[in-house]
């Protein structure tokens, strides 16, 4: 444990020795304000227009629409923001020539592993601890239901968690962190919009295509619904993620 939370430490403290953590911070910060802002607006404009003409028949739940569309919208975000936090993770050590020293140190390749995706993570909550200052203002001037905004947290996290092991693996692949970058950025935005293929498919391919989704198990964590099988796809992802990165790790042993 001791040497999982030495390498944590190790990975924070580079986040935020570099500029990535934040430029990161103030445009994940920037991008939830504008689009809270914009939401906010467009819904309350909205409702009073209804309102001025009559047509509004019940009550309309606008922080609850804020909120759905502010975490929709910022899931694609992520899909930007996260290759940013994990293209380092290895490809730097890769290329600086002290990933071998790591290897051979008596640090375990699991724990290796661990730390830097625990550090992953932690920025992980980071930017979502500021996102949630940016809908502050629901709360001070409105009574939003508080569940669904913690489903809706919850889900953001446990997608973001699949994601960082993503890239996790792929920083593993290279040492080069643009090419990290790129290839986290398509391998994320595949899963993201292959559920829009599954509309051509029928059968058993049209249900695996829309299981394999990563965006299609946040909806209900959006809507307050939390599912178990939307918790255990998200772990399972995040699992299979970090195995394929520890027998990368493991590969490099055989090949130096």
């Amino acid at each position: 444990m001791h040497n999982i939370t030495a390498i944590w430490q190790r990975e924070m403290k580079s986040y935020f020795v570099s500029p990535i953590a934040y430029v990161v911070l103030t445009v994940f910060i920037f991008l939830s304000g504008y689009f809270f802002y914009s939401y906010l607006a467009n819904v309350a404009h909205a409702t009073l227009m209804l309102a001025q003409f009559g047509q509004e028949s019940q009550p309309i739940n606008v922080p609850g629409i804020v909120i759905r569309a502010l975490f929709q919208t910022m899931s694609v975000v992520l899909l930007f923001i996260i290759p940013m936090l994990t293209m380092g993770l290895f490809a730097e050590e890769k290329k600086r020539g002290t990933i071998e020293l790591l290897l051979t140190s008596p640090v375990g390749y699991l724990q290796v592993i661990a730390g830097k995706y625990l550090a992953s993570l932690t920025f992980l909550l980071i930017m979502l601890a500021a996102n949630a200052v940016t809908i502050l203002p629901l709360f001070l001037y409105g009574k939003p239901d508080l569940k669904p905004v913690l489903a809706g947290y919850l889900g953001m996290f446990l997608y973001g968690m699949a994601l960082l092991a993503v890239g996790l693996f792929i920083s593993t692949l290279t040492e080069n962190q643009i090419v990290a970058v790129i290839l986290t950025f398509g391998v994320s935005l595949a899963l993201f919009v292959i559920e829009s293929m599954s509309a051509a498919m029928t059968g058993a391919s049209r249900t695996v295509v829309e299981y394999l989704s990563i965006i299609g198990h946040l909806d209900d964590f959006t809507k307050g619904v939390i599912d178990t099988s939307h918790v255990i796809y998200y772990a399972t992802f995040a699992f299979v993620g970090l195995f394929l990165a520890y027998r990368s790790i493991e590969s490099m042993r055989w090949k130096s």
